[in-house]
């Protein structure tokens, strides 16, 4: 497999002071709040917070979609509360999706609240990094249950539930120790053949509410496809694989288990926009590797099947759900006293 314009061992030499910046900042806050200085407010509707310890990487956004679906099959109106990271609409605030028709686009939402809300149109997606103000919003317009997405750092607002998601892989690139999971309520630890769980973690692990999950496939998609092509069609074809997430060398791995082994692979910084000089270094490596075909996440599937660069390119985007331990929905039922049964 050919390795293409890959910026990313640099990038892993460089967090690590910023990872260590950010933990001791968020130490800080943590003790303000611990010693009552800070004050969170509460919201006028529960409040489910998804987040991490890690700089990306941990399934948060596959989490609060699994979560949000999962709350409206159990007869609630649940609204995605999220900041839109590098959207136009991350300071002053905005609605995304009433649950009935988008106002907007990922350019302003951010691409990971506007994926959701594609998937999910029943749902509330408000935007905006105050985000008391975007669930008082909510609350107004009828729904009945928040889902905060990457919330766990976000002190200001109380949280009826804190899951935080954990890969025990990751060891150096973190917001904050692993002590401060004693915050959460609930811990959501990936598990993979490659994940083995330290000891030192399995002692905490003991002392907290925990569950496992894992990462599944659902399928291979055309961009505007409800069902999943025949993968066996796909098969022994040449692949570009495309993606601008926080750790793509797992989507790459992700295609390579499910037998499709890209014949190049062209990573790009976490939401990336797909200016024109991205296009061109696709539609550049298409050609130069003879290519069959382009595969890339649901994440960015969106941003770059509306390039008319790419129209003649066959484009695919591989779909991914979770897989989760039956005590998480035990500990969801248990709070909104629902009936025990099966998911």
């Amino acid at each position: 497999m050919k390795m293409g314009y890959s910026i990313f061992p640099m990038m892993k030499v460089l967090i690590y002071p910023v990872s260590l910046l950010h933990r001791i900042g968020c130490r800080i806050i943590s003790l303000g709040y611990t010693w009552k200085i800070l004050k969170p407010q509460t919201a006028p509707l529960p409040v489910i917070s998804v987040g991490n310890i890690s700089f990306g990487g941990t399934e948060k956004t596959p989490m609060a979609g699994h979560l949000l679906a999962w709350l409206d099959r159990h007869g609630f109106k649940p609204a995605l509360i999220s900041r839109g990271y590098k959207g136009k609409w991350e300071y002053a605030g905005g609605i995304l999706s009433d649950g009935k028709q988008l106002y907007g686009d990922w350019r302003d939402a951010g691409d990971e609240p506007y994926m959701l809300a594609r998937k999910l149109p029943l749902i509330g997606v408000f935007i905006g990094k105050d985000r008391l103000t975007s669930c008082r919003k909510a609350e107004k317009m009828g729904f009945n249950i928040a889902v905060l997405d990457d919330g766990f750092q976000h002190r200001r607002l109380n949280k009826d539930i804190d899951i935080v998601l954990l890969d025990p892989a990751e060891k150096t690139a973190l917001r904050e120790s692993f002590s401060a999971l004693k915050r959460s309520h609930l811990l959501a630890v990936k598990m993979s053949a490659s994940n083995r769980v330290p000891v030192k973690l399995k002692n905490l692990l003991s002392h907290l509410n925990n569950c496992e999950y894992t990462v599944i496939s659902q399928g291979i998609f055309p961009p505007n496809g409800d069902s999943p092509v025949d993968e066996e069609d796909l098969k022994n074809k040449k692949i570009l694989a495309v993606c601008g997430i926080a750790k793509p060398q797992r989507f790459f791995l992700s295609l390579a288990s499910l037998g499709f082994h890209p014949h190049t692979t062209l990573p790009f910084t976490d939401h990336h926009v797909y200016p024109p000089s991205s296009i061109a270094k696709i539609k550049n490596a298409f050609i130069s590797h003879s290519a069959d075909m382009i595969i890339t996440t649901e994440k960015d599937i969106f941003k770059i099947n509306t390039k008319t660069e790419l129209n003649d390119i066959p484009l695919y985007y591989l779909k991914i759900d979770l897989k989760i331990d039956p005590s998480f929905y035990d500990y969801l039922r248990k709070f909104l006293k629902l009936p025990a049964k099966e998911t």
